[in-house]
């Protein structure tokens, strides 16, 4: 390894925009502390500004270290569809008319499971929209479980143990409920092409098995937790009621939603898409809530500033592959996703010739399984922590606990990835 200065203070950087990560609590105390600087001081709190706030750190020393013209450049080579993508599609997925149909699939689904109507729900939501993701993609299903999560659960003063059980389940489900299919998890992607990887390929080997760790997980925190779901008071269904969408508007809503999903690799596509979305909003103003611009605009800035100080983590993530064989790959993958990003991780092996098919099953296995880990772990893991981090102590997710609530679902990934 020979690394310049910039990729050498680019790792620095990344080490301390994940350390900052850890330590939004902190900054929550100081902006206590010193009321004249709290402004500042929350800005920092933010999670969601982190990695946004330590790329432009970056970018301002390429600038003086290289100059303008050079971080520019760096800038321009960078591949920012996905950040741009999860704007557009959480924009859409969190509107009424999408989560009204949303909510009428996952109570019919809960119909037909003979528990209590507030557990078979909680067990629907945690099991099947995680499922759903290999074909609506992962952030999608992830704007859509935590809404009804928020909802339904959430917002009614549930314990902190139970919070965090299931946005732990949630993160781990998402992560490798979308490997059923070759074209909706980011980590998936990353290669699919490179090893002519297809939806079939994709089920054998990997779908059939997370579908399992899904429903295993899902029942597991659901009777872990039953008495306390037991006693959460669900509105009962009923008819048409003042707001909701008609058919007509929720089949456009859809339809939109559909066609940002199918063009998700295309941003002149999507982001016409979501603007004729703005419009469509706007024309039927009582079928809406307020659209969560704010919250896909700060997720969007996250993803983006960690798809920037990732491209300078290259030298060593990719030397650190190389060094292992296929089995320490796996827990190897695990343990760099909850520090990195498991699509950056699936990325560097693509560009690697000459690796096993084992190699790569491992690899690709490793990096889905560790995608609930962290917030930075899997690039749906920002939206679901933006929609829920307001029910939490001090009005956020505290990533230890996050981490200690993601181990036991993890694990249960690393059983069916490892011994079915």
């Amino acid at each position: 390894m020979n690394p310049g200065v910039i990729q050498i203070v680019g790792a620095i950087i990344f080490a301390i925009a994940v350390l900052h990560t850890f330590s939004t609590k902190y900054f929550e105390g100081l902006a206590r502390r010193q009321p004249n600087n709290a402004g500042l001081w929350r800005l920092l709190a933010e999670v969601e500004v982190v990695f946004g706030f330590w790329a432009i750190v970056l970018i301002a020393f390429m600038a003086l270290y290289s100059g303008n013209d050079a971080a520019a450049s760096y800038l321009d080579q960078r591949d920012y569809t996905e950040p741009m993508f999860v704007f557009a599609i959480m924009v859409v997925a969190a509107s009424r008319p999408v989560l009204q149909f949303a909510s009428a699939i996952v109570r019919v689904i809960a119909a037909f499971v003979p528990l209590p109507r507030p557990v078979a729900v909680y067990l629907t939501i945690l099991s099947a929209v995680p499922l759903l993701s290999s074909f609506i993609t992962e952030p999608a299903a992830m704007t859509l479980a935590a809404f009804m999560l928020k909802d339904l659960y959430y917002s009614k003063r549930i314990s902190s143990r139970l919070m965090y059980a299931t946005i732990g389940v949630l993160f781990v489900n998402i992560s490798i409920g979308g490997t059923l299919t070759s074209f909706a998890a980011p980590p998936v992607l990353m290669v699919a092409k490179t090893w002519a990887w297809d939806t079939w390929f994709m089920l054998t080997h990997f779908g059939w098995r997370s579908a399992i760790a899904v429903f295993i997980n899902a029942i597991g925190v659901t009777l872990l937790f039953q008495k306390e779901l037991r006693g959460v008071a669900l509105a009962e269904p009923q008819g048409k009621k003042p707001g909701d969408a008609t058919m007509f508007v929720m089949a456009a809503h859809l339809l939109l939603l559909f066609i940002i999903v199918r063009f998700s690799h295309h941003p002149p596509v999507f982001l016409g898409v979501l603007l004729l979305f703005m419009g469509v909003a706007s024309a039927w103003p009582q079928y809406q809530d307020r659209l969560i611009l704010r919250e896909g605009l700060m997720v969007s800035f996250f993803l983006a500033g960690l798809v920037t100080l990732g491209g300078q983590q290259g030298w060593w993530l990719q030397e650190l592959l190389l060094r292992m064989d296929a089995n320490s790959v796996y827990f190897g993958a695990t343990t760099l996703t909850a520090v990195t990003d498991n699509a950056a991780l699936t990325y560097l092996g693509s560009l690697v010739e000459g690796l096993t098919d084992e190699f790569k099953y491992m690899l690709v296995a490793g990096a889905v399984t560790g995608g609930g880990l962290t917030v930075i772990a899997n690039a749906p893991n920002p939206a679901g922590m933006s929609i829920l981090r307001g029910y939490f102590n001090e009005r956020a997710v505290h990533p230890l606990g996050l981490f200690v609530s993601a181990v036991p679902p993890t694990l249960m990934a690393i059983l069916a990835f490892r011994l079915l």
